[in-house]
């Protein structure tokens, strides 16, 4: 019955951080990615120089009606694609069910697009009897959205 080979009787009270930078890392990593992800809708290249009245919180909603004009012969409805002429139909489906006061639909255009055509687009959602419509740009100042007109 030797002595004790190796190590001591003393317990270690230093705190091993190595796990935790490892798991820290890992949690930053899968935010990194979905991140970008969360992102809803098409992106369009907004016009930047506007200045904006105050934010209207209920562009993000789910529940909202957006339409997107990336370009002049492409027409979104959230991320599903339909023709201008059956634009009216779709957002007179999305807005059957909603109170006077909640028929609003904004709509978000590029830079790139003719007056011409988001003109177009106002004048079929107006044909639906909905007399709200939200312009959608970015802020001067700081990043966000903001309805230009109601």
């Amino acid at each position: 019955m030797g002595a004790k080979v190796g190590g001591t009787d003393e317990y270690n009270s230093e705190i091993n951080v190595t796990p935790m930078v490892d798991v820290m890392l890992v949690l930053l990593i899968i935010f990194m990615i979905v991140t970008p992800l969360l992102q809803s809708g098409v992106t369009v290249n907004y016009p930047r120089e506007l200045t904006s009245p105050e934010e209207d919180m209920d562009i993000t909603k789910d529940t909202s009606v957006l339409i997107a004009i990336p370009d002049n012969n492409n027409f979104y409805v959230g991320k599903e694609q339909f023709p201008l002429e059956g634009l009216g139909e779709k957002v007179k489906n999305m807005m059957k069910d909603k109170t006077p006061e909640k028929r609003i639909v904004y709509i978000k255009s590029g830079v790139d697009v003719d007056y011409g055509t988001v003109v177009k687009a106002i004048d079929i959602i107006r044909k639906q009897d909905i007399d709200k419509i939200g312009l959608v740009a970015d802020k001067k100042k700081g990043g966000g959205e903001a309805a230009a007109a109601k």
